[in-house]
């Protein structure tokens, strides 16, 4: 089965997971939801996002729990209860083994600078849509028709955006797995440290040689502060070249020609690394044909 047959099976699952978190996400009942055996929902879900059923329930809603603490005033109890926490205790166990904090130190240290309530709304919202399928995004699909596309490429004045990074050298068939488990490492620094997410995930091209390849992956945030191999970073402010890609990820390569042989055209030199920003996620939309990436490149 291929990895979009898997993610429009599971489909039906994550998206009842995460909208019913306060209620029961046993495997017998997302299993139901998306009309499989129970082992055949274990079986799908390990292969496709590397955890059990169980694995990604709790993570939902420590995610959930996580935002909820910094974006409203309810209790702790009420703040457990709303996720799926049968009680105050197993919740603070819980979440203090995830983010090695206990919920109330977590809502009292508060978010890593000062942001205002449309910021801190903004960044709940990217903890929902994100949170189900943070290791899926830049997974590839061979199989899929691979179609000629015209590309729409447009000069945009980008705007400088604090972003958080962690950054890794791979060969270019290992990109899928490495990135999602980037993804995953930078999501969760994210919410154990209380900073602001502000936009999808993004992958930055460092160095794309015939070999090895140089690549940072994180998420826009409010404002960047690292540790460890998380760095704070910029994207930076300036004119670049920008085209949407429609589809799946592995056709992404003829974006990127398309917007370098724009830039000769239009007597333009690129101006640093291109990164793609995956604006839609493979959860809500697990048809490859409905992704959407931005792929942009700083031009002078």
């Amino acid at each position: 089965m291929t990895t979009a047959a898997r993610l429009r099976r599971l489909h039906p699952a994550l998206a009842y997971a995460a909208a019913h978190l306060d209620e029961d996400l046993s495997l017998a009942a997302l299993a139901q939801q998306a009309g499989v055996s129970a082992f055949h929902l274990h079986r799908l879900l390990s292969a496709t996002a590397r955890e059990t059923p169980k694995q990604l329930t709790l993570r939902l809603r420590l995610g959930r729990a996580a935002a909820l603490l910094l974006t409203r005033g309810d209790s702790v109890l009420e703040v457990a209860l709303a996720c799926g926490f049968q009680s105050h205790e197993v919740f603070c166990r819980a979440f203090r083994r995830h983010f090695g904090i206990t919920p109330r130190a977590y809502r009292a240290r508060g978010f890593a600078t000062s942001i205002n309530r449309a910021q801190m709304a903004r960044h709940a919202a990217f903890v929902r849509t994100v949170g189900p399928c943070v290791g899926w995004y830049r997974v590839t699909e061979t199989t899929f028709k691979r179609d000629e596309m015209a590309y729409s490429i447009t000069k945009k004045q980008l705007q400088a955006q604090p972003v958080i990074v962690t950054e890794r050298r791979m060969k270019q068939s290992e990109i899928a797995a490495m990135l999602g488990e980037m993804f995953g490492r930078v999501f969760q620094y994210a919410q154990q440290n209380g900073v602001a997410l502000a936009g999808p995930p993004f992958a930055r091209y460092l160095e794309m040689g015939p070999g090895l390849m140089r690549i940072q992956a994180g998420f826009p945030v409010v404002a960047a502060s690292g540790a460890g191999d998380i760095a704070a970073e910029t994207l930076p402010a300036g004119p670049a070249a920008v085209a949407l890609h429609a589809g799946p990820y592995d056709q992404l390569s003829d974006a990127h020609a398309a917007i370098q042989q724009w830039i000769e055209a239009q007597g333009l030199t690129p101006a640093g690394a291109p990164w793609e920003s995956y604006v839609t996620d493979p959860a809500e939309y697990p048809d490859p044909k409905d992704w959407r990436t931005e792929v942009c490149w700083p031009v002078r």
